[in-house]
């Protein structure tokens, strides 16, 4: 997936990850939580990346145009198509090309950076209230131990507080600012957080396009087939 389309369709992955935060409720006074999923799912995450995307609109219509010709050219390059460069390929391309890729990546860059700056700064600026979230939910709730879903082996569901701390969040920070001052550098932290909820993006995209292409594939299938028995839904 290029960045014009996990740019324009993150407003609808994100709103899918919701699904995958489980009722909230803590299990003997021990819950866990996902800091990148309860801020992904924050509403003012949400509007604030869709602003950034309808602001850029001209900007990501051109950086689409500009990675469908880098594409382009890497396949033609792609001699053995298995889908990457090898190291002889790589040497076996000419000059001139190397130049013509040379200067899409510089444009390319040109327009990727503002836009993930802009996003960058509105994670940076939600994530400050994830701490005092779970301090709320915590005390709310009257956890005694809370961890992060990688530090477990097993948790049944129900001990997950993660969509209690994104309410905890919406309240807390109804919006976000989407251009950053000048002088703004980010913090490694807020880069960190971006990069995870990237992941969530991405992945919550490439599931919604398996899903699609699936159906795609039932549409496809002769009529007079029987359907297949429904399948269970459990998690």
């Amino acid at each position: 997936m290029n960045y014009r389309n996990l740019a324009t369709a993150s407003a609808v992955a994100i709103a899918s990850l919701a699904l995958a935060a489980p009722a909230s409720a803590q299990v003997n006074g021990i819950a866990t939580a996902d800091r990148a999923l309860a801020v992904a799912n924050t509403q003012a995450l949400q509007t604030g990346f869709e602003q950034i995307a309808t602001q850029n609109q001209a900007q990501l219509t051109s950086l689409g145009q500009l990675q469908q010709q880098q594409q382009t050219i890497v396949r033609g390059l792609d001699t053995d198509g298995d889908g990457q460069l090898s190291e002889a390929e790589q040497a076996a391309v000419p000059e001139a090309t190397r130049q013509q890729l040379g200067t899409l990546n510089q444009q390319i860059r040109a327009i990727e950076v503002p836009i993930q700056r802009a996003r960058v700064y509105v994670v940076s600026q939600i994530g400050q209230q994830y701490a005092p979230a779970v301090q709320q939910v915590i005390a709310d709730r009257s956890i005694q131990i809370m961890l992060a879903p990688d530090a477990l082996i097993y948790a049944p569901e129900t001990a997950d507080v993660t969509s209690a701390i994104t309410a905890a969040m919406n309240a807390r920070a109804t919006s976000a600012q989407i251009s950053p001052p000048a002088d703004w550098q980010p913090s490694q932290g807020g880069v960190q957080l971006y990069q995870e909820i990237q992941q969530l993006i991405m992945y919550s995209a490439m599931q919604q396009q398996a899903a699609a292409a699936a159906q795609a594939r039932q549409g496809q299938q002769p009529q007079q087939q029987a359907p297949a028995p429904a399948q269970p839904t459990g998690r």
